[in-house]
């Protein structure tokens, strides 16, 4: 009768830890099972997350400008000897063409108070981009006044004006600030992009125009598309300068090109 019992007790104690042993066994492939899961779904998440960022950076225009594939003009200066005078603009300044120690190719130095347009008078296309690069030589970027570049309703260059016709203002003594707008249609959108990090090299500028509205890129980024012109506006092509620099600072700008769509 004791034998009996002690069996009984040790089959009893036997089927115990044999439940125990499949317990664990089955947490454990549960908790593998469980880790599985979780980064399937963080691998997901973190997809999905990519996947946003990618389109909000498309949506934003970043790297995505179309530019025309006919060049109707195009002015980088290599022509003109260092000190001579850029025949290709006309202006009520002086354009004196120079180099910059550090940066590649010939620039045109832009005289504070003075304003710049093509020598020639385009008829342009309905479509159409104007691209060019800008360098603000500064050692502090405060020492540089608002600059302007758009499109007037004439060529003439008889006084120096701002924010003429269609126009982008780049507030380099606020750092951040750039202004767009139109008389013509009265539009105005005020908008940031850091200038900062762009002083003493080039800045890529893209105006890619549509019929009656105008796309604004500066180094890839879209900053405004919307109406800037009236259906039968002129569009004359105009830098207006700083109406002052401090501390022997300047803006350089080279490398035009305007070009239609073919496609």
């Amino acid at each position: 009768m004791k034998t009996a019992k002690i069996n009984i007790t040790i089959t009893i104690l036997i089927l115990l830890i044999s439940n125990i042993e499949v317990h664990a066994q089955l947490g454990g492939l549960f908790e593998k099972a469980k880790a599985k899961a979780e980064k399937a779904v963080e691998k997901k998440i973190d997809k999905n997350a990519a996947s946003k960022k990618s389109k909000t950076a498309i949506n934003s225009g970043s790297g995505n400008v179309a530019i025309g594939d006919s060049v109707l003009f195009a002015e980088n200066f290599s022509s003109f000897e260092t000190g001579a005078t850029a025949n290709s603009f006309k202006t009520n300044g002086v354009a004196n063409i120079v180099t910059m120690n550090g940066q590649q190719g010939k620039w045109m130095d832009v005289k504070d108070k003075a304003i710049y347009k093509f020598s020639r008078q385009f008829s342009y296309p309905k479509q159409f981009t104007l691209s060019f690069d800008i360098i603000a030589k500064a050692d502090q970027i405060k020492d540089i006044a608002p600059m302007s570049f758009g499109f007037a309703g004439d060529n003439s260059v008889s006084q120096h004006d701002s924010n003429i016709g269609t126009y982008v203002q780049l507030h380099y003594y606020d750092t951040d600030q750039v202004n767009i707008g139109s008389d013509k249609p009265k539009t105005f959108v005020s908008t940031t992009f850091d200038l900062e990090p762009w002083l003493n090299r080039p800045l890529h500028v893209v105006l890619s125009v549509n019929g009656d509205r105008m796309a604004v890129y500066l180094d890839n980024v879209k900053l405004a598309d919307t109406v800037l012109f009236s259906p039968t506006a002129a569009k004359n092509f105009y830098i207006s300068a700083p109406w002052q620099y401090d501390n022997d600072a300047r803006v350089l700008v080279s490398n035009f090109q305007v070009a239609g769509f073919t496609k």
